[in-house]
């Protein structure tokens, strides 16, 4: 996936299928995905429990191998890594933030951030002039020195954020980044993501259940039962409201009207 016409593309994945067993029942979790998502793209994932949005958005962080087919990530394939190079990968490619957090609690927020540049070996310190600039875009200079527990759960996001952001990562993967917060928290830190996506092109690929965030990304994929259903334009909608009317319209539609 190196050719010329792929220069551009963060993620592309081809045939991507992914089945788990349950029982003497195989579940399919994703069902043949062809994707590509562009390097400065802001793409929302949304669809119903079940639909295999999470399941995508872990293939693509290469938390879990597919089935079948593959993804490429920054023209690199996946596929073609071991466990080890996988991890180094991820680590240096993939900026990852999730709905808990994942903060280690006996670590300052300093000590999180610093958590991948210190297991890549690297000796860096906030002070450098790229992670000021990150710890004051996400406006954490304050809570450097406190510990997890100290913290509101919207800062407890922007330290995530901040960790994610500290290996300078070709891709943004957030799965329900907001799921935790209040509504005021939610928007202020889809409102950051909007502006990392806008001014510094940053690459973000999320997945949320709820329109009034899928709003703020540039592209919409709808999946069910591990396909995608609908590829969309956000500027398509005229606000939040009208995005959920219309999202509900397309899930509720027969799967022989699938067009996409």
């Amino acid at each position: 996936m190196k050719s010329k016409e792929n220069h551009q593309m963060a993620v592309q994945t081809e045939k991507l299928s992914k089945e788990f067993r349950q029982g003497n029942q195989t579940i399919v979790a994703l069902d043949s995905i062809d994707l590509k998502i562009e390097k400065g793209e802001f793409v929302a994932v949304m669809g119903a429990s079940g639909s295999g949005k999470s399941s995508l958005l872990h293939l693509i962080a290469g938390l879990i191998r597919p089935s079948a087919g593959r993804v490429c990530v920054n023209q690199e394939d996946l596929s073609k890594m071991s466990d080890q190079h996988l991890t180094t990968f991820r680590r240096q490619k993939i900026g990852l933030v999730f709905q808990s957090y994942n903060l280690i609690p006996h670590l300052t927020a300093e000590e999180n951030i610093l958590l991948p540049l210190r297991a890549d070996g690297r000796k860096s310190r906030l002070e450098s002039e790229k992670l000021q600039a990150i710890l004051n875009e996400l406006e954490i200079v304050d809570q450097l020195r406190q510990y997890p527990e100290t913290l509101s759960g919207g800062q407890q996001q922007r330290v995530a954020l901040a960790r994610a952001l500290s290996m300078d990562p070709a891709i943004i993967l957030a799965d329900e980044p907001t799921g935790n917060l209040d509504s005021i928290s939610s928007q202020n830190i889809c409102r950051i993501l909007n502006r990392l996506n806008r001014e510094k092109k940053r690459t973000i690929a999320l997945v949320t259940h709820e329109p009034s965030v899928a709003i703020w990304a540039q592209r919409l994929l709808i999946l069910r039962d591990g396909r995608i259903i609908a590829d969309l334009k956000i500027d398509s909608f005229e606000d939040a409201q009208d995005l959920a009317a219309q999202y509900q319209e397309i899930v509720q539609l027969k799967p022989n009207s699938e067009n996409i």
